[in-house]
């Protein structure tokens, strides 16, 4: 595994944060804490269906950060569904719209974001992640995501005759994208409170010495 040392200088981001998450709307015109005000954003990737938003959820209350889901954000700032915005605009269009996320749509510090399943995937996106906060890939196996994902008409990726087959193709043009970007922990066979306590004990590691490295150094893990 890679070790980043602390950042010493965020990006500045805008001081007022408006999204919704779930069913409730959240704003934030300040920090919490200490903690929320320097601790280094960690961002949760992996493909749909491993758990990124709940185990982002719990980890995020665990740390006393806030959380935030890139879809959801998208969804909300938009006014549509992401299956919606697939279907009007195309799926080119909506990874702009995670780029603009990433770039400049969520507070610098003190945050952790799931991002959704194709994020890391464009070019780019690899690097500028890596440059905002600490990766974190969480990994399952083709059946326990199809199990996840099942009947869930949200995905428009999986809206196909075989969604198996599409899920064991995208996972093997993915996978080692997302072994490059984020240290990998393994959610399969896993409880929640399992996987949240591995994702904190990778975080505050990496948190202790991180800092912006260059994309040329950028590396993931192996799964742990």
């Amino acid at each position: 595994m890679t070790e980043y040392r602390p950042q010493r200088n965020t990006p500045s981001i805008e001081k007022v944060f408006v999204c919704r998450t779930g069913a409730k709307l959240v704003k934030k015109t300040g920090m919490r804490n200490e903690q929320e005000s320097t601790g280094a954003n960690l961002y949760l990737i992996g493909f749909m269906g491993v758990g990124k938003s709940a185990v982002g959820r719990s980890v995020a209350r665990q740390l006393r950060m806030r959380f935030l889901d890139s879809d959801h954000c998208i969804e909300e700032k938009q006014g549509r569904s992401i299956a919606d915005i697939f279907a009007s605009e195309g799926e080119a269009s909506f990874r702009r719209m995670e780029r603009s996320f990433i770039e400049s749509g969520h507070p610098g510090s003190g945050t952790v974001v799931a991002c959704g399943g194709g994020l890391p995937v464009e070019p780019g996106m690899r690097e500028l992640l890596l440059e905002r906060g600490i990766v974190i890939c969480l990994f399952a196996s083709p059946e326990t995501i199809l199990e996840r994902t099942s009947g869930n008409n949200r995905r428009p990726l999986l809206n196909v005759e075989d969604p198996n087959d599409r899920i064991r193709r995208l996972l093997a043009e993915r996978e080692k994208i997302y072994m490059r970007t984020g240290i990998g922990v393994s959610a399969e066979g896993r409880s929640l409170q399992d996987v949240v306590s591995n994702v904190i004990r990778v975080y505050r590691r990496e948190a202790k010495r991180w800092k912006a490295p260059a994309p040329s150094q950028s590396k993931g893990g192996k799964p742990v």
